[in-house]
């Protein structure tokens, strides 16, 4: 990927918005950047060129530009996961042959407020079946790999959406999180992953809910604050929502500027019984905990290793496969 790979959205809209840079120059780059990257790891499983160009040129003439520049992610390229984020005339699969063929009829909410910020979908990415396992290997579309190195996994069940943020196709992506499907890419990829509080983001008209409130949606980016305005973007209640979270205090892209105060942070570096027969992390898995915790400490927070007997429960680990496995089933 080129040099724009190195700029996150906001820098990307602060880019066009400057003049350095077209909607259709970027558009141009990045769907270079799909068919140059995506042979190799499999990210992307359909994409909408025609339709981002015909976004684009809706935005090209001067009146059309003004109605985009001060939005959020001006003419910005977007991907989504091919879970849940149904967008209007594109197939949806959800990374199994039962839904294979079927187009969606509308817009999610999410995906709808992801535009009016200015976004261009320019197509959906892989995703395990019905985003069931932390992989992302799928029978229908293959599996996908990790850009960092395609022998590893990018993780699941968002995988295809992290691996194209990180290998620079886009500066970020739509995922959605139950059982840690965003934040364990983040983590596979090295990306910010963030799942927002229960009823943060809307899931209408769609679904409203899924498993007790359980999966949220949300996105991978390359930077906090794009996770933020990206956040102040798309949350707040919609139609079919059973509940929603309250109102935030201020806007999210305020809130990462202030100055946190001294937390008192946990960590792990042991698995609670019951989640895995193999309760000791991988060496590099632990050094990399113990060194976000050392930063933490240093940057003043209170910060203490947390006995993995403090989280075990017998009941727990069989509790939620039951749960899950109603979602999926």
């Amino acid at each position: 990927m080129g040099e724009l790979s190195h700029y996150d959205a906001i820098g990307l809209g602060n880019l066009i918005r400057s003049g350095e840079i077209s909607p259709a120059e970027l558009i141009a780059e990045i769907i270079d950047g799909i068919e140059k990257v995506n042979p190799k790891i499999n990210a992307v499983i359909n994409t909408a060129y025609d339709e981002a160009h015909a976004a684009i040129k809706a935005c090209g003439s001067r009146e059309g530009f003004a109605k985009v520049r001060d939005l959020a992610f001006p003419c910005v390229p977007f991907l989504l996961k091919d879970l849940l984020a149904e967008c209007r005339g594109m197939p949806v699969s959800e990374g199994s042959r039962a839904v294979q063929g079927y187009t969606s009829k509308l817009d999610s909410e999410i995906v709808r407020r992801s535009k009016a910020s200015g976004l261009i979908i320019i197509g959906k990415t892989n995703t395990a079946e019905f985003g069931a396992m932390p992989a992302t290997e799928p029978a229908l579309n293959g599996p996908t790999h990790n850009p960092w190195d395609p022998r590893l996994t990018p993780g699941g069940s968002s995988g295809g959406s992290a691996a194209a943020v990180a290998a620079g196709i886009v500066p970020m992506a739509y995922g959605n999180d139950g059982g840690g499907s965003i934040r364990i890419p983040a983590s596979c990829c090295g990306l910010f992953g963030l799942k927002p509080t229960r009823g943060r983001n809307p899931m209408g008209p769609l679904f409203g809910d899924l498993i007790g409130g359980i999966v949220h949606e949300h996105a991978l980016t390359r930077t906090v604050r794009d996770s933020a305005v990206f956040l102040d973007a798309t949350s707040g209640p919609g139609v079919g929502d059973p509940n929603h979270a309250p109102p935030a205090l201020r806007p999210f892209s305020e809130e990462v500027l202030l100055d946190a105060g001294r937390l008192k942070i946990g960590f792990l570096t042991r698995v609670p019984e019951g989640w895995n027969d193999e309760t000791a992390l991988h060496p590099d898995c632990e050094a990399a905990v113990r060194d976000a915790a050392h930063l933490c400490e240093d940057l003043g927070h209170i910060v203490e290793e947390v006995p993995a007997s403090d989280l075990s429960h017998p009941n727990l680990p069989h509790t939620f496969r039951i749960v899950f496995s109603c979602f999926v089933g």
